[in-house]
């Protein structure tokens, strides 16, 4: 090969090596950043939200236990006393009518009243009036006549005094006279003064209820007392029971889940 040809081959492998370099330079990707991952879900928003203190509507009736419609009330019945209410720790608790309750919503615990009535409750104290629902049993002392949730009894202001004078005006739905009522005597944390009471009783009254309450406090063992067909007939039973035997009772409607412990 002359010096001529050889210089000019050299000068096209340098050219050649020179082009591949650039091109393996510019062949090479840049490396894309991974993918962010998504925020996770946001905290709760501080603050107490608003809660719905609409009347909460009844519990849907079992689809085979088709629920009867209920008996037209004696609207206008008109009860006067002290209210009360509550809140923590029932809250989110089961209530008597077999539903949870919420005292963000407006319902209210009352001894003999049937289930789903509505009642007007008017504080005397301000004039201010709420209406809520009976789904629950109460108050089992004997100078109050109902047990307001939270959300009317501040619809009533009556949080801060606890305790008010109050006018209850029956709205509608079912008759209160109507059904069975049973006389509460007493309520113990130790069932074996709750049997003790039932088996003294059982000489001489029948039936005899005792039933298993768990309430926040702990369990309690009610004893009750017959099963009497309309209110004005276990008021008077109730009576007889506080002259004969010096309890101080209370009337409650006697619900279909019946209590355990009949005798």
């Amino acid at each position: 090969m002359t010096p001529a040809r050889f210089r000019a081959s050299a000068v096209l492998f340098a050219a050649t090596q020179l082009l591949l370099g650039c091109a393996a330079k510019h062949a090479v990707t840049t490396r894309q950043p991974a993918p962010t991952p998504p925020a996770s879900t946001p905290e709760e928003t501080s603050g107490a939200a608003k809660r719905d203190t609409s009347i909460s509507p009844p519990p849907p009736a079992h689809p085979k236990s088709p629920k009867t419609p209920p008996a037209p009330a004696p609207v206008g019945d008109i009860e006067q006393g002290n209210a009360s209410w509550y809140g923590v720790p029932f809250h989110g608790r089961h209530s008597s009518n077999g539903e949870i309750y919420d005292m963000y919503k407006l319902t209210a615990a009352h001894r003999t009243l049937p289930f789903e009535t509505m009642v007007r409750v008017t504080n005397l104290s301000n004039g201010k009036s709420t209406t809520v629902r009976i789904t629950d049993r109460g108050p089992f002392v004997s100078n109050r006549i109902i047990d307001l949730s939270l959300a009317a009894a501040r619809e009533i202001e009556s949080v801060g005094p606890g305790v008010v004078p109050v006018r209850l005006e029956v709205l509608g739905n079912e008759d209160v006279t109507a059904g069975f009522f049973t006389v509460q005597v007493g309520a113990f944390k130790d069932p074996a003064n709750a049997e003790r009471l039932r088996d003294r009783l059982g000489l001489t009254y029948s039936p005899i209820f005792i039933q298993q309450y768990d309430s926040p406090d702990g369990t309690f063992y009610r004893v009750r007392v017959g099963k009497i067909a309309g209110e004005q007939a276990a008021q008077d039973f109730g009576e007889k029971l506080r002259n004969t035997e010096g309890f101080t009772p209370f009337v409650v409607c006697l619900d279909e889940n019946a209590p355990s412990g009949v005798r």
